[in-house]
């Protein structure tokens, strides 16, 4: 997940992750490792060492602590990233966003304080991915 060209943090995830499929719903505390895809829904929290993508159609009630966070979806509570977070344009998210560097597409919905880690300088983006295009 650390290859200098890859700009997102899809885009460098490799190998096969752990999907909660959409129609899905679960309740308590998720733990483990490497990458989780969620399509359902989650109510609680979790501590995952390694990604957590909340999918466009996915939902997340709890907070939600993993190396690196991605953000398609609905979060209604706390993002803790040791990492990186990615906050897409359909994302919506109450409650505080934390991580080492936090990126926010234009269109995103963010009610909350937003924390970054790092002491490094901002770095602007402009999307040029668009479905459309």
């Amino acid at each position: 997940m650390s290859d200098p060209k890859k700009r997102r943090l899809r885009d460098a995830t490799s190998g096969p992750g752990t999907l909660i499929s959409e129609g899905c719903k679960i309740e308590g505390v998720l733990t483990g490792n490497g990458h989780f895809m969620i399509n359902g829904e989650v109510h609680g929290d979790c501590d995952i060492e390694g990604s957590v993508t909340v999918a466009a159609d996915g939902y997340w009630q709890g907070t939600v602590k993993a190396g690196a966070v991605i953000v398609a979806g609905t979060v209604a509570g706390d993002i803790i990233a040791s990492g990186r977070v990615e906050i897409s344009d359909t994302a919506k998210i109450t409650g505080t966003v934390a991580g080492e560097a936090i990126a926010v597409a234009e269109g995103a919905v963010v009610e909350g304080v937003m924390k970054t880690t790092s002491k490094t300088d901002p770095v602007g983006f402009v999307e040029k991915r668009k479905a459309d295009a």
